[in-house]
């Protein structure tokens, strides 16, 4: 009698929701985890994959991509950046707005094996002019920042909905300062969602926006280089930066072009300010260079120093928190069977942040395998 549709075996097994770091077997049944000790039955399962040698994670999560592939100019195909990198979540970051997620949901969320889920952008058209020619920010003219509409389509789609997404910064709400996110808040309060809130260049300045975050809403791109960098040049972790975490703000990478520095991530992380959250900022520019994916995002914090445990938290239990899934990142028994399989390399490797400054890893982490809904995704 078979208890198992799948058994990997004597992977070394990273879980930080609970608290292991060791090897272990791990089953899985009808689309879930059933079990998690130190030796299982082989005989008990239909299919046995030995992974010695190879670390196993909970499904790695990204908390910024953007996948609206072919309904925008910035969308990625999400099927094949989830077989090149591992991650068994996607969250996408704003591409879709309120005019245009129900293609995304229909056309993309749905049909696609990895889970999806999303931001709802503020802006009626989401992120629609962004590209190597044309570049036009959604939030520079107001008339696009439809409370109601947003409304609306949030309270519709709140099975894929986790949050409202909002861009500021000169180059994303031109001379709007912070009123599109003032917009997205209002929205966001009345939804019971978080906001994930974007910030490049000033106006805004830093702290008006942070100021205005609440617990629980993410701060994407937080260790971007100046300006609106977290640390000052002398190594000082910016105030409003520091209170924003003690209000419970969540602080995610998202690496992007443009808005990861190697100095920034040192001096944060020398002052030990770890991010919640390491995510790739994947899109249509970034996957060509220098985020490119998730995995090469995390080698490079393999690279500055974070334990592995704390990168894979970063990839798992943070995000899932950041999104409201308790479900999603572990892999305790009875939670969804998503699995993620890497394999820790030794070499010489060039990173490259969004200045175009390097360094030279001797590890990464390279994809050895995917298990979806409790199955090996071939």
């Amino acid at each position: 009698m078979t208890e198992y549709d799948l058994l990997l075996t004597g992977g070394r097994l990273i879980d930080p929701s609970q608290k292991i770091d060791a090897i272990k077997d791990v089953a899985f049944k009808a689309g879930k985890v059933v079990d998690v000790k130190d030796k299982l039955n082989h005989s008990l399962a239909k299919k046995v994959q030995n992974i010695s040698n190879n670390v196993i994670t909970p499904g790695l999560i990204d908390l910024h991509t953007h996948i609206y592939w072919g309904g925008t100019s910035i969308g990625v195909d999400p099927t094949d950046y989830a077989r090149r990198c591992g991650t068994t979540t996607m969250i996408d970051a704003g591409t879709a707005g309120a005019g245009n997620f129900a293609g995304f949901r229909e056309h993309i969320i749905k049909p696609t094996e990895p889970r999806i889920l999303a931001y709802l952008n503020i802006s009626f058209a989401g992120i629609f002019a962004f590209s190597d020619t044309v570049m036009v920010g959604e939030s520079e003219d107001l008339r696009l920042l439809h409370p109601r509409a947003c409304l609306n389509v949030a309270n519709l789609n709140k099975d894929f909905l986790v949050g409202i997404k909002v861009r500021v910064g000169a180059r994303a709400s031109g001379s709007m300062g912070h009123a599109p996110l003032d917009i997205a808040l209002e929205v966001a309060e009345e939804a019971g969602l978080p906001v994930m809130c974007h910030l490049d260049w000033p106006p805004p300045s830093p702290k008006e926006v942070i100021s205005r975050l609440r617990q629980g809403d993410v701060l994407t791109h937080c260790f971007r280089p100046f300006p609106a960098a977290p640390a000052r040049s002398d190594g000082r972790i910016r105030d409003e930066i520091l209170e924003a975490r003690e209000r419970g703000i969540i602080f995610d990478i998202g690496h992007g072009v443009g808005s990861f520095g190697f100095e920034t991530a040192e001096t944060m992380l020398n002052a030990g300010f770890l991010p919640d959250a390491i995510s790739s900022d994947v899109h249509s520019l970034s996957i060509k260079g220098p985020a490119y994916d998730q995995l090469v995002t995390l080698s490079k914090f393999l690279h500055l120093g974070m334990s592995i445990s704390d990168i894979v938290a970063a990839s798992t239990t943070g995000p899932a928190r950041a999104i409201r899934r308790p479900e999603l990142g572990t892999l305790s028994p009875g939670s969804i069977g998503d699995a993620t399989i890497l394999n820790i390399e030794d070499g010489e490797f060039i990173f490259t942040d969004s200045l175009g400054h390097t360094r030279t890893g001797k590890k990464k982490f390279a994809l050895k395998g995917i298990v979806l809904d409790g199955k090996i995704w071939d």
